[in-house]
């Protein structure tokens, strides 16, 4: 008699954890307006700042719990992936917006939702890589490819050729950090908070080294501070997890093409940008291109 938990409890585990991740996409929307918000803080002070934050939230959550605080002691390839992870795409993602315009830099970033997409077909038990994954993936690149044409900010320049190299390989970092996640499966949530205290560390230590220290200067500043650290910067790393570890990756991966999207809306409805008809075609191609994905997900052949 096997004693393995019915495919129903199963496929709902895996939704709700999917949902989880989808939460941590909604929150990354947020990222834009709430570092607009936050002033002339520099990069990597304001990723010590509210990574700090974020880590602490965690930590927060021992106090009822104390044992889950042994989630700290993990291997050093837990580690390495994780601090790696945080630390290593945030370093590399800051360096490419020093080096290179931030339009390009962040369009050649966007390539991790894809990656993540292609990586996830090696994982055990994923049912291998289907073509409306595939096309899903390539849809939501070219929504955030139409949003960024539509801002009328593309110009590469071969000058800036560090700056494209340094944020090509921070989306191979983030992508390969989101996809060997489900590979220490294992290994509990909780541990993001250890992940991000290190990495807060680590953004500190390169604030010292590179940058000048410019503080909030009102409430509205320091509040925008504040949410970053517990929403973008906080919550949506352990959501983010939990969607990558339990859930579908494939389907994640694809519907991350919403953040760059639902972020421009944000903004539109907040004053800090205006509408167009590009964003328009970027919404229709990302709700294209996730429909595409779910279908290619359900198509998939049960997991014993």
């Amino acid at each position: 008699m096997s004693l393995s938990a019915p495919s129903s409890v199963r496929t709902t585990s895996r939704s709700a954890a999917t949902l989880a991740g989808f939460g941590a996409i909604l929150l990354w929307s947020l990222l834009a307006l709430f570092t607009a918000a936050s002033g002339a803080v520099p990069p990597f002070q304001l990723a010590a700042m509210t990574f700090l934050l974020g880590g602490l939230c965690g930590c927060a959550t021992w106090i009822a719990r104390p044992a889950r605080a042994r989630a700290l002691l993990q291997p050093w390839p837990v580690w390495l992936l994780g601090v790696g992870g945080l630390f290593g795409y945030h370093a590399l993602y800051f360096s490419a917006l020093r080096l290179a315009p931030p339009a390009e830099a962040g369009l050649i970033n966007y390539l991790w939702p894809l990656l993540i997409v292609l990586f996830s077909a090696r994982l055990p038990g994923s049912g291998g890589l289907r073509a409306g994954h595939i096309a899903g993936a390539a849809l939501g690149l070219a929504g955030v490819a139409a949003l960024f044409v539509g801002r009328g900010e593309l110009d590469f320049a071969a000058g800036a050729l560090p700056g494209y190299a340094a944020s090509f390989a921070a989306a191979f970092v983030w992508a390969g950090y989101s996809v060997l996640s489900a590979r220490v499966g294992q290994v509990p949530t909780d541990t993001v908070a250890g992940f991000c205290l290190f990495t807060a560390a680590l953004s500190l230590a390169c604030h010292l080294a590179f940058e000048s220290t410019v503080w909030p200067t009102d409430s509205v500043q320091w509040g925008a501070v504040l949410l970053l650290g517990l929403g973008p910067v906080g919550a949506a790393f352990y959501l983010w997890d939990i969607g990558c570890k339990r859930g579908d990756v494939r389907l994640l991966g694809v519907t991350a093409y919403a953040a760059p999207v639902l972020s421009t809306l944000i903004l539109v409805v907040t004053g800090y940008a205006s509408p167009g008809p590009a964003l328009a075609l970027a919404c229709l191609l990302i709700v294209a291109g996730a429909l595409t994905a779910v279908r290619a997900s359900r198509a998939a052949p049960a997991q014993a």
